[in-house]
């Protein structure tokens, strides 16, 4: 038998969720395995997008769905916010149907889901479309018990102590 894929969902309030999808890639880089990581509601020059230019870009994929700043309102989000998350899904899908990538990240989808920038269905249908041999990977806050019955794994980052509340912004390196 080939590789088996699954589901996993790393979720909750906690610091680490794409690290610990990054983490996962790296593993599968050293193994010869390619992955892909569509990265909705991030946009910018984060540390591992250096990294992976500048020395994995054979073997792992980051793209960037997002717009430099999100803001959730109450009035809803913006057409761009959606247009950018749609862009991000085709680019995933494509990606997952293709057969170079045994694993795809969707990091921040359950975030996406939350602020309703995205349908929960949508995201269902990507999941019943899941090649046997792909690993996917489901980030972000909030994910919905929906996504949490259909993982095969489900990790709940949990935090007990941020410096963030000591008002320490994100650092070069550490968190970006």
């Amino acid at each position: 038998m080939g590789f088996q894929g699954y589901i996993q969902v790393y979720t909750g309030n906690g610091k680490g969720k794409t690290t610990a999808a990054l983490g996962l890639a790296l593993r599968a880089a050293g193994r010869g395995m390619k992955t892909f990581v569509a990265q909705f509601l991030k946009k910018g020059e984060y540390g591992e997008l250096l990294a992976v230019r500048d020395h994995l870009a054979d073997w792992i994929t980051i793209r960037q769905f997002g717009l430099p700043e999100f803001h959730h309102q109450e009035q809803g989000v913006g057409a761009a916010e959606i247009e950018a998350a749609e862009a991000g899904m085709t680019a995933a899908a494509a990606a997952m149907a293709g057969g170079d990538y045994r694993i795809v990240v969707l990091d921040e989808i359950n975030t996406l889901l939350h602020f309703k920038i995205i349908a929960l269905e949508t995201v269902l249908r990507f999941l019943d479309r899941k090649p046997v041999d792909v690993e996917l990977i489901l980030t972000g806050r909030y994910a919905p018990q929906a996504i949490l019955d259909r993982a095969d794994l489900v990790t709940e980052m949990k935090e007990i102590r941020h410096y963030y509340q000591k008002k320490v912004q994100a650092r070069t390196g550490i968190e970006k």
